[in-house]
């Protein structure tokens, strides 16, 4: 076993993947000017490993043979192991300028959700796989992404419906053999797989008796035969009308991925026509990887509440009354995300034999953040005032003929630089974008998802509560 360098993970992408961007082949991901910022971010997660001050909390001692193994492929035994993987992703994220680097974790909640399915099925051969995987993950290192939303065409329809356009919305068996099986469909919204190692994909719904060419869980390496990358483009570099920034530019994409009858071999199947478990497996992976989004969520919410001061202080309005209650109901929002995501690693459960966060916790850190996220980008808008969006560029900041205008008419507080405020105002415009707002929502499941989970992981609590109610109204009722 051994963990990879950071140039041995940018060689290990150069094996021939078939990725499409903006209507072009890309041959190499590691080169690509667009892609390669979000190789460069995954390799966060590697530097991290390679460095003394980080090294203890990246790695861990693989528990039979001891050799150095990344903790997101560690097996968690307690609540000190929860609490150890939130502080390194939260770490991570701070390291890369507050965008998680993904390399492991989300793979690492698919290959966790896969396990403690296994276990509940019972099923011998599925335990022996998902344990095998994860030690082969484990033993070369492997970056991995989590495919899971399939793109279901009409979502009123199930999976099997004749009356969907075609049969392939949803990832299914077409055919099997004694070797493996072939597997035909798409899936859309995956971070990060065109420059993985790896991908595990999972059902995204419950299934019926019908649906159970659907009902798929397996792993395949991400230049597998047969499957396409048709990868969004992104924010890749600062235009020359931004100030220049020495941090480079972080920033994942996602893929709608392709999987044009790929073989796959049994050992690498987790799940396969066992329909009653496509939504538990799901349910598995969406409760551990909620616990994630909400600690990646806390160095991001951190950089939203220094801007907000900043813009304050810039904009000499910090002790005005409306502002100080911004702060403050920014910082609840900060903190309560912090108590929650901590407290769902010391509350933990049990799900399969693995200790979890608590799913209940974890899925109101996840609808505490997104449902309040867009108050919080207002509240720093209003702080920043309209210059948010009408200042000037830096080109015309450069220009002689303007600078002085610029300079004398776009100052705030005496204190402060001008190019200070117009810095801060170019880093509130590229943070808070549109489409991080859509993620807020969407990304780790809907704010509807997150009620539904955690109603039907409270509805025996809640009974006991109507039990000591009822007692002390003096209501009898039959034990």
């Amino acid at each position: 076993m051994g963990l990879m360098t950071v140039e041995e993970y940018k060689q290990s992408l150069r094996d021939d993947r078939v990725v499409y961007l903006r209507g072009k082949r890309v041959k190499d991901v590691t080169s690509n000017p667009m892609l390669k910022v979000g190789v460069d971010l995954a390799a966060v997660d590697y530097e991290m490993a390679e460095m003394p001050e980080y090294r203890d909390l990246a790695v861990v001692a693989h528990p039979k043979t001891g050799e150095p193994i990344s903790r997101y492929y560690y097996t968690p035994k307690n609540a000190d192991d929860l609490l150890k993987r939130h502080e390194l992703m939260v770490t991570a994220t701070r390291l890369a300028g507050g965008v998680i680097p993904l390399t492991h974790d989300v793979g690492a909640d698919a290959m966790n959700a896969v396990e403690m399915t296994a276990r509940t099925i019972g099923k011998e051969e599925y335990i022996e796989r998902a344990v095998s995987y994860r030690e082969y993950l484990a033993k070369y290192d492997l970056s991995l992404a989590g495919a899971v939303t399939d793109v279901k065409g009409n979502r009123r329809l199930r999976p099997s419906s004749p009356k969907q356009a075609h049969p392939d919305f949803y990832v299914r068996v077409v055919d099997k053999d004694d070797k493996g099986i072939i597997v035909r469909g798409a899936k859309v919204h995956i971070t990060a797989a065109a420059y993985f190692n790896e991908m595990l994909i999972l059902p995204t719904r419950a299934m019926t008796e019908e649906d159970a060419d659907y009902a798929l869980a397996f792993a395949i390496p991400a230049n597998a035969r047969g499957v396409t990358h048709i990868v969004h483009p992104m924010r890749a570099q600062r235009s020359a009308d931004e100030f220049p920034v020495d941090l480079p530019v972080r920033s994942h994409t996602d893929s709608l991925l392709i999987f044009d009858d790929v073989f796959v071999p049994w050992e690498r199947v987790f799940l396969c026509g066992e329909w009653q478990f496509a939504m538990p497996l799901a349910h598995n992976f969406a409760t551990l990887h909620r616990h994630t989004a909400a600690s990646y969520r806390i160095p991001m919410t951190e950089l939203i509440v220094g801007m907000a001061q900043a813009m304050a202080e810039y904009n000499g309005i910090e002790r005005v009354p409306h502002v100080v209650q911004h702060i403050t109901d920014l910082m609840i929002y900060l903190h309560m995300l912090k108590s929650l995501a901590r407290a769902s690693c010391i509350d933990y459960v049990v799900h399969g034999g693995i200790p979890i966060p608590n799913p209940i916790i974890s899925n109101m850190a996840k609808y505490h953040f997104a449902s309040n996220y867009h108050d919080c980008v207002k509240m720093v808008q209003d702080i920043a005032g309209g210059l948010l969006i009408t200042a000037p560029s830096y080109k015309d900041y450069q220009n002689p003929e303007t600078k002085d205008y610029i300079e004398k008419y776009l100052g705030g507080a005496a204190e402060f630089p001008t190019e200070d405020r117009l810095r801060m105002l170019q880093l509130i415009r590229n943070t808070l974008s549109f489409e991080l707002e859509v993620v807020a929502v969407h990304a780790e499941g809907s704010l509807q998802a997150q009620r539904m989970t955690i109603y039907g992981e409270a509805i025996a609590e809640v009974q006991e509560y109507k039990k000591i109610a009822q007692r002390a109204a003096g209501i009898r009722t039959a034990q």
